[in-house]
């Protein structure tokens, strides 16, 4: 798809377009789903600007592909659009499982906030649980395909895992829960 001309005041009207012409309500549940994969991925760029490594930022700009293939779909109902690939969960695995490896046990909830990398990376964790919410109540309300569930719960755990590995990785002290 390429974007031509940005404003085109046919959505003024409260209403936008699908991928396939369909006209719906902007409060429409899929257009709130794309509208927070958006905000997703604009959360993983925040991320992104204050990482130095490369390798790192290659695997972010990866996800932001993922997402925006995500996006895709929704925007065509019907399931008939398949972006999102199998692949892209398994690369989260891998990477999950490489820096568990490197990780002390948990035994208590984490703080966010350490430094601001870890900050962001919480904050992109908790937006991309939101986005997994809603993209499971589209599926039970509409259709939909189980691998965006998958994907996004996959994601949010790699958020979390990634931000645990990159304080301990720098000697950062991770605060955890205290019950007081």
């Amino acid at each position: 798809m390429r974007i031509t001309k940005v404003t085109t005041k046919t959505g003024d009207n409260g209403t936008t377009a699908l991928g396939d012409g369909a006209k719906v309500s902007k409060s429409d549940i899929r257009i709130s789903c794309i509208g927070e994969v958006d905000e997703l991925n604009s959360f993983i760029g925040n991320v992104k600007v204050v990482v130095t490594d490369k390798d790192l930022v290659q695997e972010l700009i990866g996800i932001q592909n993922n997402l925006l293939n995500l996006g895709g779909e929704l925007s065509i109902p019907g399931g008939s659009l398949e972006l999102l690939k199998n692949i892209s969960i398994i690369e989260l695995e891998s990477n999950i499982e490489k820096m568990n490896k490197e990780l002390p046990s948990l035994k208590e909830f984490i703080l966010p906030g350490e430094d601001e990398l870890s900050a962001r990376l919480h904050i992109a964790r908790s937006v991309c649980r939101r986005v997994e919410r809603n993209i499971v109540r589209l599926i039970e309300e509409e259709n939909g395909r189980n691998i965006w569930i998958k994907y996004l719960n996959r994601l949010s755990d790699y958020l979390f895992v990634l931000a645990r590995f990159h304080v301990v990785k720098n000697d950062i002290f991770e605060n955890q829960w205290s019950k007081r």
